[in-house]
């Protein structure tokens, strides 16, 4: 896949077929439009393309927006690639941008810069100027210019509407059946692994604290996972907590995850792990004595899950 970060930097001999929007969560909504994508440009005769935005255009237009985003950019791009699209192109999203009328948007980048053969779009988008523009408005617009407009209907997608949005109040809320039967994956956090206050190997329990440059990737509900991670392309299951350490009268959230049957120092390395299952909320104990047995507990009922796995 070919990634450029900028519309002006695309350049192909080629006519486009292509979608656009944001594309949070890359989830199994986004996906039958993708593949739509890939299957129209099978023989080669024309390019697949997908047009997103960085930032999220309500981080730019919404001045007290915390939208939380499922995908760092870099994990969106490796998603997308994963799909067999030939080309994406992250656009800077910024308030001059957003000032594009539809017809503006359509005639200078979609002909003249994509030059595009088809465009294939969900049945709820809207684009322009304050959004004004519907698929009808870009119907019409295909027949003006010269391109096809291939509309995806709700049906098509599920019998329920995906969307980033319903992703993430599952996440926030722990629901992990839900969220990743949405997104069609495992939920995934990435991140430098780096030295905490190494508390947990004192009690037989040693972790690896996750840190998480991007400050609007979203982080689920507090409480402890089961977990899969990938580090030096190497699966380790595992169970991971969230929150604030109570019990030893932590001051900040943290993301800790203990690998089983792992024993590599990992310092300083960048880690992948999967959510797969929520097990219970975060609590304080009474004595530390009383969180090792919940700790044995929750690694018996993690163990328990992934067995099903296998």
């Amino acid at each position: 896949m070919k990634l450029f970060h900028s519309i002006n930097d695309f350049h192909s001999t080629k006519k486009t077929i292509l979608t656009l929007g944001t594309f949070d969560g890359v989830h199994i909504g986004h996906k039958k439009i993708l593949e739509r994508i890939t299957q129209n440009t099978e023989n080669g005769k024309y390019e697949s393309l997908v047009l997103t935005f960085f930032p999220h255009p309500r981080m730019v237009l919404q001045e007290k927006s915390e939208i939380k985003l499922l995908n760092t950019i870099s994990e969106k791009t490796k998603l997308l690639e994963a799909t067999g699209i030939e080309n994406l192109v992250i656009h800077p999203f910024n308030e001059s941008f957003s000032r594009l009328t539809a017809e503006e948007f359509v005639s200078s980048i979609l002909v003249d810069q994509f030059h595009i053969q088809k465009i294939i779009i969900g049945h709820d988008h809207r684009f322009g100027r304050n959004r004004t523009a519907n698929i009808d408005n870009l119907i019409a617009f295909g027949i003006e210019y010269g391109f096809e407009v291939e509309q995806i209907s709700a049906e098509e997608i599920q019998d329920v509407s995906v969307s980033s949005t319903k992703i993430r109040k599952a996440l926030t809320e722990g629901n992990m059946a839900l969220a990743n039967e949405y997104l069609g994956y495992d939920y995934f956090l990435s991140g430098e692994i780096v030295k905490g206050k190494q508390l947990g190997r004192t009690i037989g329990f040693p972790t690896a604290n996750i840190q998480i440059e991007e400050e609007y990737k979203l982080i689920p509900k507090n409480g402890v996972y089961v977990v899969k991670a990938i580090i030096d392309d190497l699966e380790v299951f595992g169970m991971m907590n969230i929150g604030f350490n109570p019990t030893v009268n932590g001051q900040k959230q943290t993301i800790e995850v203990n690998l089983f049957d792992f024993d590599t120092d990992i310092y300083g390395k960048k880690i992948e792990v999967s959510l797969l299952q929520y097990l219970r909320e975060e609590q304080k104990f009474g004595s530390i004595d009383l969180l090792k047995a919940q700790l044995n507990q929750d690694k018996q009922d993690a163990l328990d899950f992934v067995s099903k796995l296998q």
